[in-house]
């Protein structure tokens, strides 16, 4: 196989984050400069009961983290499952299932498009608290149906749910995993091994173990929020999240008309062997080292960087060791007026651990695409073990407008795992591309769902949705892209579309009940018949994102008699 250098698009991204239940959620959490921390819930451990200020045996020494309010909500019968199946599922590949659906349809993939072709499935993990779950329940417990909760079926359960054929890998370096499994994805697709990829990470606290762990070894922050560059980091607070990017070569990428919303230039995976003297101890030397590798593979000047998504944590170890690293490699030849800008997702959102990296890789592409950086949280005093003066490098304590630079910008994404595995990202951002004008022409708008409420919730969001940020796009743009670019379920509608205004109260007609009469293609999509829709769309219609898929949630709570 050929290694390409060609740079990997990013062109479709979904999230579960505290504060932030989608993609655009997470921009708004951090444009606002949100803290979705907050306290421990009672379905996952007594904080309060088991809290003390300082570390004991049995004890936490915090009371708060990043929780998902809807970690255990789900649309079974959407992926074919029975609320049985469903509750003894590992509410982690609940997550993944929905992340990846929304993540496929931000990039206009249907399951038709990717099912059956050559896409690899790459998942960060490094929690798996269900299998302690499980095992409270007793021995009886331990069922033929436990298998389907192994950590490697985290990968293999995305790859049968869309027949993905290409490689399935959970990978586990602990915070690096989901920043690992997506460096591995582009090598994957550079060899042409692949032709597309999911690269996804998740983490999902259910117990208080890694809290008692952490308390012990005082890593956890006493006040559940992580302080990147503080001088009062003392920790950090483990986390919730799910994230998911979808990546394919930016030549194959254009050919098929997807979005793309950043480039990945290339990066690099090492660990720091023997440097640090001690094997969980990170080093400054080879943390630089890997850097220098990272952006000799992705053919870019360090100097040229404008911004980098730190590992950052806020642990009294390790920020001075990242900090002293990024400043030996990125200041060479960078102008004094000009200083990298550094912040940490972490601050907002807490450690997603297992899922960081790709946490880290969706800010990232959401500040270069909107060409602002949002601030890093809880940065008051500068921690004094780091050489300020010496080093290049800024926090950012306000959003920064990125824009006016004359050149693509450059960012960079750092992950660090507890065993010194080290892995950064190198992204750009994408090529700009300008939509062809509308041609004034009537076109059907089609729409459906897994279920009758389902059909008229995804057209009430629709029409909402064409009130505010939608009412910009070309009408053909929005027909061709609920028509040939969205996966259609068995409930249909169809309507005739010849303004925004019109679409917008004819699908708020299709909302409350009312099914307007369709003709022509619409009136074959309806009854479900095949329609060729290059018959009706010439190439210069283009993809627009639609709102995603309206979840019909119910809830699958953790049994009391197992935590």
């Amino acid at each position: 196989m050929e290694y390409r250098r060609e740079p990997i698009a990013i062109v479709g991204m979904g999230c579960r984050f505290p504060g932030a239940a989608d993609v655009d959620a997470l921009w708004e959490l951090l444009l606002a400069g949100g803290d979705a921390t907050g306290p421990t819930p009672t379905d996952r451990y007594d904080a309060e009961a088991m809290y003390s200020p300082e570390p004991e045996l049995g004890k936490v020494i915090a009371k708060r983290s990043g929780y998902l309010a809807d970690a255990f909500d789900f649309d079974a019968p959407f992926f074919g499952m029975t609320r049985a199946q469903a509750s003894h599922l590992d509410p982690q590949q609940r997550l993944l299932l929905m992340a990846a659906y929304e993540a496929f349809a931000d990039a206009g993939l249907t399951r038709e498009a990717v099912g059956g072709t050559r896409t690899g499935v790459y998942v960060g993990n490094m929690n798996l608290d269900f299998w302690d779950v499980i095992a409270r329940r007793g021995p009886e417990a331990i069922t033929p149906s436990v298998v389907y909760n192994l950590r490697s079926v985290l990968s293999g359960r995305l790859a049968y749910e869309f027949d993905l054929r290409g490689p399935s890998i959970t990978v586990d370096t602990a915070c690096s995993s989901s920043l690992s499994a997506l460096h591995l994805a582009c090598l994957s697709l550079r060899a042409g091994e692949t032709e597309a990829a999911v690269v996804a990470g998740v983490n999902l606290k259910l117990n208080a173990e890694e809290d008692l762990l952490l308390s012990q070894a005082r890593m956890l922050a006493r006040d559940g929020r992580c302080k990147f560059g503080d001088a009062r980091a003392d920790g950090f607070a483990p986390s919730d999240g799910a994230a998911v990017v979808v990546l394919k070569p930016l030549s194959k990428a254009l050919a098929d008309g997807d979005p793309v919303r950043a480039l990945v230039l290339g990066g690099n995976m090492s660990n720091d062997g023997r440097a640090s003297g001690s094997l969980l101890a990170p080093s400054a030397e080879t943390h630089a080292q890997m850097l220098r590798w990272a952006y000799e593979d992705a053919g870019v000047d360090a100097a040229d960087v404008d911004f980098i998504e730190a590992h950052g944590t806020g642990t009294p170890l390790i920020d001075p060791i990242e900090f002293a690293a990024l400043g030996e490699v990125l200041g060479k030849g960078r102008p004094a007026d000009r200083p990298a800008l550094v912040g940490s997702v972490k601050s907002n959102i807490g450690h997603t651990e297992g899922a960081a990296g790709v946490a880290a890789v969706i800010k990232s592409t959401l500040a270069l695409q909107h060409r602002r950086l949002p601030a890093s949280l809880h940065y008051e005093t500068p921690n004094p073990k780091i050489a300020w003066d010496a080093l290049p490098l800024e926090v950012p304590t306000g959003g920064v407008d990125l824009d006016g630079r004359g050149r693509p910008l450059i960012a960079g994404v750092s992950g660090q795992g507890i065993s010194a595995a080290n892995a950064h990202i190198v992204l750009a951002e994408a090529p700009r591309r300008e939509a062809a004008p509308d041609d004034g022409r009537a076109y059907p708008f089609v729409l459906s769902g897994a279920t009758e409420q389902a059909l008229r919730d995804n057209a009430r969001n629709v029409a909402e949705w064409l009130a505010g940020k939608g009412a910009g796009h070309a009408l053909r743009d929005l027909c061709y892209s609920a028509a040939v670019r969205t996966t259609h379920h068995a409930h249909r509608a169809a309507v005739a579309a010849e303004s925004h205004a019109g679409l917008a109260a004819a699908l708020a007609a299709v909302a409350a009940g009312e099914a307007p009469e369709a003709e022509g293609p619409g009136a074959d999509f309806r009854e479900g018949r095949p329609v060729d829709w290059t018959e009706v769309f010439d190439d210069t219609a283009a993809f627009v994102r639609l709102p995603h898929y309206p979840w019909q949630l119910e809830t699958f709570p953790i049994p009391e008699e197992s935590r």
